[in-house]
């Protein structure tokens, strides 16, 4: 099979569509059609599977798209690693990101970044904690934006120590004499949840400090939390990086205990990136990484 071959299949795989990715890759449908054939030829099984729904992957196609990334990512290296040593500076750099991070940090990241260097492209992927474990591991992104708790086995550099606070509907709380919410005034109210894999810090504060919240609203996206809180459903806990420049009239507080998250930055061979990649992440690490976390 050829690097056309897997282009093809990835681009169906992101797609979902024979037409779409012929345009995208600039072929005839026949071509691409007569790609994914002799491609399912040599290995003997489907990949795909056609539908008036779409096309989508089988489980084998599954199973091999990770491998397919890492061979196009090993391209990609290849021809960065070629413009280096021609004293160029070029490439693409995919980048998976929370919400948090993409609204507070990434347009700067871009700003900064395109103004260096500008001949490498950059890709962003916004997601949850999950979905970027997943990219990393799957190859669909070089690098990614995680909290070190959620980055499990992932090789990841900590930048940032992201204070936990508890927020609530403004003029509510009931302690006025204390700049801080401790666990027993926690546990008289409703909470508004995000789900595991959007904060998994804040899950983990909760069951650390056995508070067993009771909520009816389960959702993901930070501001739709704080929107929730403002309007009387409840209270949440949200990381400071969220709570900055909110339109919302919330107060938020210091938790007792403290609490926090770290966030970082991770990729599955932190040893053996591109160049254009390790120009993201030396660029990235030097403009966030806190004190305390330099070696």
């Amino acid at each position: 099979m050829t690097l056309l071959t897997y282009q093809v299949f990835k681009t169906i795989a992101d797609v979902g569509s024979f037409h779409k990715a012929a345009d995208i890759l600039g072929l005839t449908p026949s071509a691409i059609s007569h790609a994914i054939s002799s491609m399912e030829n040599e290995l003997g099984f489907s990949v795909l599977t056609r539908s008036k729904a779409g096309v989508s992957l089988t489980n084998y196609g599954e199973q091999l798209l990770p491998y397919v990334n890492a061979v196009l990512n090993c391209d990609e290296s290849l021809k960065q690693e070629i413009a280096e040593l021609n004293g160029l500076k070029q490439g693409k750099v995919k980048i998976g990101v929370f919400s948090s991070v993409c609204t507070s940090w990434l347009p700067e990241i871009l700003h900064s970044f395109k103004k260096k260097y500008t001949e490498i492209d950059i890709e962003v992927f916004q997601g949850t904690y999950d979905d970027v474990v997943y990219w990393i591991k799957n190859g669909v992104v070089d690098l990614g934006f995680l909290s070190v708790s959620s980055a499990k086995d992932i090789p990841i550099e900590p930048l940032y120590r992201d204070e936990l606070l508890c927020v609530l509907p403004s003029g509510t709380k009931a302690n006025k004499s204390t700049n801080y919410i401790d666990i027993e005034e926690m546990k008289h109210h409703q909470f508004v949840t995000q789900r595991d894999s959007t904060d998994a810090d804040i899950q983990n504060f909760l069951k650390e400090n056995s508070l067993q919240v009771q909520s009816n609203y389960h959702v993901v996206d930070d501001l739709s939390t704080i929107a929730l809180v403002e309007k009387g459903f409840g209270i949440c806990l949200m990381p400071k990086l969220v709570m900055t420049d909110i339109p919302y009239k919330v107060d938020s507080y210091p938790t007792k205990p403290p609490a926090s998250r770290i966030i970082g930055l991770a990729a599955m061979n932190p040893n053996f990136m591109a160049p254009a990649v390790r120009t993201m992440f030396n660029h990235i690490v030097d403009k966030y990484q806190e004190n305390e976390f330099k070696k």
